[in-house]
């Protein structure tokens, strides 16, 4: 048995999640391509999502892992599936225009008695085609195909107690990254030999526990490029009078938890004292309203209100729901912090509070993990809460 990161017994219950959601859809079967979910449902762990693969869940019986030939080996190294359950297709599928790996996967369904069923797929999804969808319809025209995009990503909202302490672990590893920034940040310094540092804490991790790829790369700009999110680095040495915003994450088996905070070098115009208070009462406002029976809106709103009155404007949602993850986005694209978003709260829901500001000449960006408690919100880091400033 390969060294799982859960329990069979976790697996079972994800898995009768899951089939309780596809019974309520009317759906035979359901196939995952998203990596997330293929780990959360197997233990699938392989860089091999730039390959179509995925995994074929039916109402009964075991899952079904499908794939490139060469990684059914890494299937069967890290996944609790049995042999027989674990299907690679031929090499002469792979990017290769006069055939399509669907068509091997269209084999596999009617194997299974699924050639005249209702599937739902992942149609909304970073890791499957058009061309894979148009594919399966053709090689499949009894098949009726329904949209399940989020079917799977809905069932993890709530942790486990062992995925609370992968994230918590996480959560120290991202601790020790910013403390690097605080460490060695310097004027003269060049963006990337930062970096790189900081990619040896992500990796060397903390309290003796290793550290995994973050699902996104460091984001560090500074100066007019830190108006402007999702850029990243360049050799370009630390300056006087900039912000450079770091929005990192740890991550410890493939559980990412994200984490910004905002290195001022000099002494900061007045314009970002004042963001930073109003951003940190903002911060408050939402933590106060992040409990269960609440709904994500109420963050949202009680963040945004208090930003207001200090005279500032966030566009766009506050915060998002974190977990387990891959490249290219470490969240789980189910609920949001912003308003109009009616999802109840629940204990062991975990979320990145992401109340970032992008001003004229800068950026400020100040975040929390959190996961919502029996009593109210936890917040899994223990950074300083504030904007660094080093001369």
């Amino acid at each position: 048995m390969p060294d799982l990161p859960f329990t069979l017994a976790e697996y079972d219950t994800r898995l009768a999640r899951v089939r309780a959601s596809m019974s309520e859809r009317g759906l035979d079967a359901v196939f995952v391509t998203d990596p997330s979910n293929m780990a959360w449902l197997t233990g699938y762990d392989g860089w091999s999502f730039y390959v179509h693969q995925g995994v074929l869940l039916r109402l009964e019986g075991e899952p079904v892992w499908w794939g490139r030939a060469m990684d059914a080996i890494g299937a069967g190294l890290t996944t609790w599936l049995a042999k027989d359950n674990i299907r690679g297709y031929d090499d002469t599928f792979v990017q290769n225009p006069a055939k399509h790996p669907m068509e091997d996967l269209s084999r596999l369904l009617a194997e299974h008695g699924l050639d005249k069923a209702r599937v739902g797929l992942e149609m909304d999804n970073y890791y499957f085609t058009a061309s894979a969808f148009l594919s399966l319809q053709k090689n499949l025209p009894n098949v009726q195909f329904e949209d399940a995009t989020g079917l799977v990503n809905w069932q993890r909202a709530i942790k486990s107690e062992t995925e609370l302490d992968y994230m918590r672990r996480a959560a120290r590893i991202v601790e020790k990254m910013h403390q690097v920034v605080v460490d060695k940040a310097e004027l003269g310094m060049k963006k990337n030999e930062l970096i790189a540092d900081i990619y040896h804490a992500s990796v060397m991790g903390a309290e003796g526990h290793w550290g995994d790829y973050p699902a996104i790369v460091p984001m560090a700009p500074s100066g007019m490029d830190a108006t402007a999110p999702h850029l990243t680095w360049d050799d370009t040495p630390l300056k006087a009078g900039e912000s450079t915003f770091f929005e990192i994450a740890g991550a410890y088996r493939r559980y990412q938890c994200p984490q910004s905070r905002t290195l001022f070098l000099g002494k900061p115009p007045q314009k970002y004292i004042d963001a930073e208070k109003a951003v940190l009462e903002a911060v408050e406002a939402g933590l106060e309203q992040a409990k269960p029976g609440n709904h994500c809106e109420d963050i949202a709103n009680a963040f945004n209100a208090t930003l207001n009155k200090h005279g500032f404007v966030k566009d766009g949602r506050c915060g998002y729901a974190i977990g387990i993850s891959y490249p290219p986005d470490w969240g789980e694209r189910t609920m949001s912090f912003r308003r109009g978003d009616m999802s109840v709260l629940k204990p062991g829901m975990t979320f990145h509070f992401m109340p970032a500001l992008w001003l004229d000449d800068g950026g400020l960006e100040i975040t929390e993990p959190i996961v919502i408690t029996e009593t109210g919100v936890e917040c899994l880091c223990r950074t300083p809460r504030q904007m660094f400033i080093k001369d």
